[in-house]
Protein backbone atom coordinates (compact mmCIF):
# COMPACT_ATOMS: atom_id res chain seq x y z
CA UNK A 1 0.00 0.00 0.00
CA UNK A 2 1.29 3.30 -1.20
CA UNK A 3 1.11 6.15 1.70
CA UNK A 4 0.69 9.49 0.51
CA UNK A 5 0.79 12.85 2.26
CA UNK A 6 -0.24 16.41 1.02
CA UNK A 7 1.54 19.21 1.43
CA UNK A 8 0.77 22.91 0.02
CA UNK A 9 4.56 23.28 -1.22
CA UNK A 10 6.94 22.83 -4.42
CA UNK A 11 9.77 20.25 -5.23
CA UNK A 12 11.24 19.52 -2.76
CA UNK A 13 8.15 19.46 -0.32
CA UNK A 14 6.36 17.69 -3.61
CA UNK A 15 2.52 17.51 -2.89
CA UNK A 16 1.25 13.35 -2.82
CA UNK A 17 5.02 12.65 -2.70
CA UNK A 18 5.22 8.95 -1.65
CA UNK A 19 6.63 8.47 1.84
CA UNK A 20 8.40 5.96 0.22
CA UNK A 21 8.74 5.12 -3.71
CA UNK A 22 12.62 4.53 -5.52
CA UNK A 23 10.66 5.24 -8.46
CA UNK A 24 10.29 9.03 -7.26
CA UNK A 25 11.71 11.54 -9.42
CA UNK A 26 13.22 12.75 -5.97
CA UNK A 27 16.73 10.33 -6.70
CA UNK A 28 18.45 11.63 -4.20
CA UNK A 29 16.87 10.50 -1.33
CA UNK A 30 13.95 7.77 -2.15
CA UNK A 31 14.04 5.28 0.45
CA UNK A 32 13.37 7.39 3.71
CA UNK A 33 10.53 7.08 5.62
CA UNK A 34 8.79 10.18 7.59
CA UNK A 35 10.17 11.54 10.04
CA UNK A 36 13.19 10.58 8.27
CA UNK A 37 12.42 12.42 4.53
CA UNK A 38 14.37 14.58 2.63
CA UNK A 39 13.84 17.79 3.29
CA UNK A 40 10.96 17.50 5.91
CA UNK A 41 9.27 20.83 6.73
CA UNK A 42 10.03 22.03 10.12
CA UNK A 43 6.66 21.49 11.18
CA UNK A 44 3.86 19.61 10.09
CA UNK A 45 1.88 18.35 12.68
CA UNK A 46 0.23 15.41 10.55
CA UNK A 47 3.54 13.48 10.21
CA UNK A 48 4.12 10.81 12.36
CA UNK A 49 7.42 12.45 14.47
CA UNK A 50 7.86 12.33 18.21
CA UNK A 51 7.07 16.19 18.70
CA UNK A 52 3.37 16.27 16.79
CA UNK A 53 2.22 19.84 16.86
CA UNK A 54 5.79 21.44 17.69
CA UNK A 55 8.46 22.12 15.10
CA UNK A 56 10.77 19.25 14.42
CA UNK A 57 14.16 20.00 16.82
CA UNK A 58 17.48 21.16 14.49
CA UNK A 59 20.68 22.20 15.23
CA UNK A 60 21.17 24.36 18.45
CA UNK A 61 22.00 28.02 17.59
CA UNK A 62 25.09 27.64 19.34
CA UNK A 63 26.66 26.61 16.48
CA UNK A 64 24.66 28.16 13.43
CA UNK A 65 26.81 30.66 12.82
CA UNK A 66 30.13 30.91 11.81
CA UNK A 67 31.33 31.01 15.44
CA UNK A 68 31.67 28.25 17.93
CA UNK A 69 32.14 29.19 21.43
CA UNK A 70 34.83 26.44 22.37
CA UNK A 71 34.95 25.87 26.07
CA UNK A 72 34.40 22.97 28.27
CA UNK A 73 30.40 22.10 27.59
CA UNK A 74 30.85 18.66 30.09
CA UNK A 75 29.07 17.45 31.57
CA UNK A 76 25.69 18.93 29.95
CA UNK A 77 24.18 17.24 27.22
CA UNK A 78 25.98 18.06 24.05
CA UNK A 79 25.80 18.47 20.42
CA UNK A 80 27.99 20.46 17.72
CA UNK A 81 29.05 20.64 14.29
CA UNK A 82 32.75 18.71 15.15
CA UNK A 83 33.87 19.55 11.73
CA UNK A 84 33.22 23.09 12.22
CA UNK A 85 34.45 23.33 16.09
CA UNK A 86 37.26 21.55 14.81
CA UNK A 87 38.68 23.46 11.71
CA UNK A 88 37.65 26.84 14.06
CA UNK A 89 39.85 25.73 16.99
CA UNK A 90 43.74 27.25 17.30
CA UNK A 91 45.13 25.63 20.27
CA UNK A 92 47.30 22.93 20.70
CA UNK A 93 44.45 21.58 22.94
CA UNK A 94 40.85 22.73 24.34
CA UNK A 95 38.71 20.64 26.04
CA UNK A 96 35.16 20.50 24.33
CA UNK A 97 32.91 18.07 26.64
CA UNK A 98 34.59 16.04 30.05
CA UNK A 99 32.32 13.72 31.55
CA UNK A 100 33.23 11.06 34.14
CA UNK A 101 33.44 8.54 31.57
CA UNK A 102 34.37 9.91 29.00
CA UNK A 103 36.33 13.40 27.36
CA UNK A 104 36.41 15.29 23.43
CA UNK A 105 39.10 17.33 22.87
CA UNK A 106 40.15 19.70 20.05
CA UNK A 107 43.89 19.78 18.68
CA UNK A 108 45.79 22.03 16.20
CA UNK A 109 49.46 20.95 15.23
CA UNK A 110 51.66 23.55 13.35
CA UNK A 111 53.33 22.78 10.29
CA UNK A 112 56.37 20.37 11.60
CA UNK A 113 54.80 20.12 15.33
CA UNK A 114 53.74 16.80 16.62
CA UNK A 115 51.53 15.72 19.81
CA UNK A 116 54.58 14.25 21.41
CA UNK A 117 55.50 10.78 22.33
CA UNK A 118 53.50 9.29 25.13
CA UNK A 119 51.54 6.75 26.86
CA UNK A 120 48.25 5.95 28.20
CA UNK A 121 48.35 2.91 30.15
CA UNK A 122 44.64 2.99 31.17
CA UNK A 123 42.16 4.61 28.50
CA UNK A 124 41.71 4.17 24.50
CA UNK A 125 41.88 6.93 22.56
CA UNK A 126 40.46 7.67 19.12
CA UNK A 127 41.49 10.80 16.95
CA UNK A 128 40.09 11.77 13.40
CA UNK A 129 41.96 13.95 11.36
CA UNK A 130 39.50 17.19 10.32
CA UNK A 131 41.55 19.35 8.40
CA UNK A 132 45.78 18.90 7.38
CA UNK A 133 47.97 15.83 6.87
CA UNK A 134 50.33 13.89 8.75
CA UNK A 135 52.17 10.61 9.77
CA UNK A 136 50.83 8.65 13.25
CA UNK A 137 52.94 6.03 14.91
CA UNK A 138 52.51 3.21 17.46
CA UNK A 139 54.31 0.20 19.32
CA UNK A 140 54.38 -1.44 22.34
CA UNK A 141 57.59 0.51 23.79
CA UNK A 142 58.67 4.18 22.94
CA UNK A 143 61.99 2.36 20.65
CA UNK A 144 59.90 0.34 18.70
CA UNK A 145 56.96 2.20 16.61
CA UNK A 146 56.20 -0.58 13.99
CA UNK A 147 52.74 0.84 13.43
CA UNK A 148 52.98 3.75 11.10
CA UNK A 149 50.06 4.89 8.63
CA UNK A 150 49.74 8.45 6.73
CA UNK A 151 46.59 10.50 7.83
CA UNK A 152 44.65 13.13 6.44
CA UNK A 153 41.27 15.08 6.46
CA UNK A 154 38.39 12.01 7.24
CA UNK A 155 41.11 9.79 8.16
CA UNK A 156 40.35 7.95 12.00
CA UNK A 157 42.45 5.72 14.32
CA UNK A 158 42.47 4.43 17.73
CA UNK A 159 45.07 3.79 20.32
CA UNK A 160 44.79 1.24 22.44
CA UNK A 161 45.65 1.70 25.96
CA UNK A 162 49.21 0.64 26.93
CA UNK A 163 50.69 1.79 23.30
CA UNK A 164 52.90 3.79 22.99
CA UNK A 165 52.38 6.93 19.83
CA UNK A 166 52.87 9.96 18.37
CA UNK A 167 51.08 11.58 15.47
CA UNK A 168 53.56 14.51 13.35
CA UNK A 169 52.11 16.86 10.93
CA UNK A 170 54.13 16.38 7.59
CA UNK A 171 51.81 18.74 5.52
CA UNK A 172 51.96 22.40 5.17
CA UNK A 173 48.99 24.24 6.77
CA UNK A 174 48.03 23.56 10.63
CA UNK A 175 46.90 19.40 11.11
CA UNK A 176 43.30 19.81 12.89
CA UNK A 177 41.31 17.31 14.84
CA UNK A 178 39.45 16.03 17.21
CA UNK A 179 40.43 13.54 19.96
CA UNK A 180 38.17 11.40 22.11
CA UNK A 181 39.77 10.14 25.44
CA UNK A 182 37.55 6.76 27.70
CA UNK A 183 38.24 7.41 30.65
CA UNK A 184 38.89 11.38 30.68
CA UNK A 185 42.71 12.46 30.43
CA UNK A 186 42.83 15.69 30.83
CA UNK A 187 41.29 17.97 33.94
CA UNK A 188 37.74 19.69 33.19
CA UNK A 189 38.24 23.03 31.20
CA UNK A 190 41.76 22.41 29.74
CA UNK A 191 43.07 24.74 27.75
CA UNK A 192 46.55 24.61 26.02
CA UNK A 193 47.13 27.35 23.81
CA UNK A 194 50.65 25.64 22.73
CA UNK A 195 52.25 22.59 22.88
CA UNK A 196 54.66 24.62 25.61
CA UNK A 197 51.75 25.31 27.61
CA UNK A 198 50.70 21.58 27.53
CA UNK A 199 54.07 20.44 28.47
CA UNK A 200 54.04 22.71 31.62
CA UNK A 201 50.37 21.39 32.47
CA UNK A 202 51.59 18.01 32.34
CA UNK A 203 54.94 18.54 33.83
CA UNK A 204 53.20 20.36 36.99
CA UNK A 205 50.24 17.61 37.13
CA UNK A 206 53.45 15.25 37.93
CA UNK A 207 55.04 16.86 41.01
Amino acid sequence: MMILINWDNTFPYNADMPLYNPGSLNTAYPMYPCPYMASMPMLYPGCANPWPGQYVPYFSNEDDGNYIQLKDYGTDPFAVNIEKAAEQNNTFRTALWTGKHLQLTLMSLNVGEDIGLEVHPNLDQFIRVEEGQGVVMMGDSRDNLNFRRRVGENYAFIIPAGKWHNLINTGNRPLKLYSIYAPPQHPHGTVHKTKADAQAAEAGHKL
